[in-house]
C-alpha cells in the first residue's frame, strides 16, 4: 500500500506523532511547521505528509497558511471531543486536567441521558442496557480486562443513544475514550467497586421500567464514583 493512502501505517504514524507533539506541548501554539520537514523526519512522502496535515487541520490543531507554512493553533481551536485529541491529552502531562474535565462533562451529561432514556429508549435499547449491566456484573472481578471494558462501553454508548437526543448520542465516542483511557492507563482496579456495578444495574432497570428520577439518581452516583476513583488512582500513580 502506498504511504500516500489515507489510513496507511506511515500516514497514521505521522498523524499520531505530530498530533501528540502538538497536544502535549512539544509544538506550542504559534509554532510553524513545514510539510517537507515533516515528510523528511518521518520518512514519508510529501503527499503522505500533506494528507496527515489535512487530518490535523480537521482536528483544529493546525492551520495551513499560504506561503507561511503550517501554524500550530491554540487549544481554543482544537476539537477537544475528538477521541484522538482526548487520547493524546491523556497520554501527556495534561492527563489529570483532562480526566477532571471529562469527569465534569460526564457529570453534566450522563444523568440527563439516563433521565431521558427512561422515557425515550426503545425496547431493544432497554434490553441492551440490561444485558450490558449484567455482563459487567459477571466480569466485575476482572474489571481491568477487555470483557468488562467492552460491557461498560456498550452500557454507556447505549444509554446516550437511548436518550433520544442525537447530540447526547454523539458523545458516545467521548465517554468511550474515558473508559478505555482509564483501563489503558492502569487507573481501573482489578475488581470493580461493587456499588458502582450495582448502580449500573439500577440505571438499566430504572430505564427499563420508565423510572426517570431513579435512573437520574443512579447515574449521578456512577459518574461521581468514577470521577473520585480516577482521581484517587491518578494520585496514587504519582506517589
Amino acid at each position: 500500500m502506498s504511504d500516500t493512502t489515507h489510513g496507511s501505517p506511515v500516514h497514521d504514524a505521522l498523524v499520531e506523532r505530530v498530533g501528540a507533539a502538538i497536544v502535549q506541548g512539544e509544538h506550542p501554539a504559534g509554532t510553524r511547521l513545514l510539510t517537507a520537514d515533516l515528510a523528511e523526519s518521518s520518512g514519508a512522502s510529501r503527499s503522505a505528509a500533506r494528507e496527515a496535515v489535512r487530518v490535523l487541520e480537521s482536528l483544529g490543531l493546525v492551520q495551513v497558511r499560504r506561503k507561511a507554512g503550517i501554524e500550530v493553533l491554540p487549544v481554543e481551536h482544537w476539537n477537544v471531543y475528538a477521541p484522538e485529541v482526548i487520547t493524546w491529552r491523556l497520554d501527556g502531562p495534561d492527563r489529570d486536567r483532562q480526566l477532571h474535565e471529562l469527569g465534569e462533562l460526564r457529570g453534566a451529561v450522563e444523568p440527563l441521558a439516563a433521565r431521558l432514556a427512561a422515557a425515550n429508549a426503545t425496547d431493544a435499547q432497554r434490553e441492551a442496557l440490561v444485558a450490558a449491566a449484567l455482563a459487567m456484573a459477571r466480569n466485575e472481578q476482572r474489571a481491568d480486562d477487555a470483557d468488562y471494558l467492552a460491557a461498560d462501553v456498550r452500557f454507556h454508548r447505549t444509554l446516550l443513544r437511548a436518550s433520544g437526543n442525537p447530540m447526547l448520542g454523539m458523545l458516545g465516542d467521548v465517554v468511550q475514550s474515558v473508559l478505555e483511557g482509564r483501563t489503558r492507563l492502569a487507573l481501573m482496579p482489578q475488581a470493580a467497586n461493587p456499588q458502582a456495578v450495582r448502580w449500573h444495574r439500577d440505571v438499566a432497570f430504572a430505564v427499563a421500567g420508565g423510572d426517570a428520577e431513579a435512573a437520574f439518581e443512579a447515574m449521578s452516583r456512577i459518574v461521581g464514583e468514577s470521577d473520585a476513583a480516577i482521581g484517587e488512582a491518578a494520585e496514587a500513580d504519582r506517589a
